[in-house]
């Protein structure tokens, strides 16, 4: 029998966020309710601008910028060290036993020491990787997999980067990898998701969807949950490969760039429409919807009771998660594209012009 392990270990307890959704599923969720009101405890400001996302192990922050240059920052706001690398870093890196694993716009995966910013190993892939790193764990084997815009994803060793497998797709892969149970889900910009074998890197299934993918699928209870170019939400069924609904997210066009937030109860995503949109996953019917003045790009966390999201008009949103109202915000006065981080009291953003952002409650 397979043990399937979670890799995002110490979630359970509030102090870590390593992969950039919070766990491998990707699903956004966290356990613990957000300071309501948050206030603005400190920010780390690099000068470069970035479309990354942060993650936090073991009391780090890791992130990286334009300029190529790797960041680990505590949780008060001391900058520990920086790791530069030959090209820009727009994936969200992602921690995975001790190691920070970062891919560059250059097509490279990098390991770097999460203690000491030293460099442990590199894997090449032949084109830029714009989406973060997952892992999956079974019995007493591991493997590192990401997506390149070399129409493969990759799968490497996680101790010493060599690779394990790779599985063509007929396009770019833009977003990052789920990794659910013993399977690996992803999509691309060829209209596919595709349904892995992590162990043999055999492709077990696929759905074709006909638009393009360019953000990754969240999973919940073996239903994928994802949304396209074309600006339409899906609901997949991974047993039975039928799609329960699919649903246009509002009149105006605008892609889904982001990944959707999704529990038992919500399925929570934005648009380039500038809409925030709460579902049913059941059968798809809209909740509630809150718009802001500008898109949404980056990918929202729930709690048991709030939504916290980012939009490129520069607001950090905080949202009641039963009706949609708003409970708080905060103007950067620069455009947001990145996903929280949140561990338990706290949650930083990115914001793009290369400031990292902690909120919690001022002692």
């Amino acid at each position: 029998m397979l043990l399937f392990l979670n890799p995002a270990t110490g979630q359970g307890i509030g102090s870590n966020w390593p992969v950039f959704r919070g766990s491998p599923e990707l699903t956004g969720r966290t356990e613990f309710d957000l300071p309501s009101p948050p206030a603005l405890l400190w920010s780390v400001a690099t000068g470069i601008r970035t479309k990354s996302s942060p993650v936090i192990s073991e009391g780090t922050i890791f992130f990286g910028n334009d300029k190529g240059t790797l960041f680990a920052v505590t949780t008060d706001g001391r900058i520990k060290w920086r790791f530069d690398t030959e090209s820009a870093i727009e994936a969200p890196p992602m921690v995975f036993e001790k190691k920070v694993i970062i891919g560059t716009n250059n097509g490279i995966l990098q390991a770097v020491d999460m203690t000491s910013g030293r460099l442990l190993w590199s894997y090449k892939t032949d084109n830029q990787i714009s989406g973060s790193a997952n892992a999956w764990e079974i019995g007493n084997k591991a493997g590192i997999v990401v997506g390149s815009y070399d129409y493969f994803l990759h799968c490497v060793n996680p101790d010493n980067g060599k690779l394990m497998w790779k599985v063509e797709s007929a396009n770019y892969i833009n977003g990052t990898p789920s990794v659910s149970g013993n399977r690996i889900i992803f999509g691309g910009c060829d209209g596919v998701i595709r349904i892995i074998d992590p162990l043999t890197g055999i492709q077990k299934d696929t759905a074709n969807i006909g638009g393009y993918i360019a953000a990754s699928p969240s999973v919940v209870a073996n239903v994928a949950y994802f949304g396209d170019y074309d600006g339409t939400i899906y609901s997949l069924d991974l047993k039975s490969k039928k799609m329960p609904w699919k649903i246009p997210a509002g009149r105006e066009s605008g892609a889904i760039m982001a990944i959707p937030a999704a529990s038992t109860s919500e399925v929570i995503v934005g648009s380039e429409d500038k809409y925030l949109y709460c579902y049913n996953p059941a059968d798809g019917k809209l909740k509630w919807k809150f718009r802001t003045n500008g898109q949404i790009i980056g990918s929202a966390v729930i709690t048991q009771s709030q939504v916290l999201f980012t939009s490129l008009d520069g607001n950090v949103y905080l949202l009641d998660i039963k009706n949609g109202k708003k409970l708080w915000s905060f103007n950067t006065g620069v455009p947001l594209s990145s996903s929280p981080a949140v561990i338990r009291g706290k949650f930083f953003i990115l914001s793009e012009d290369g400031r990292l952002l902690a909120f919690g409650i001022k002692k």
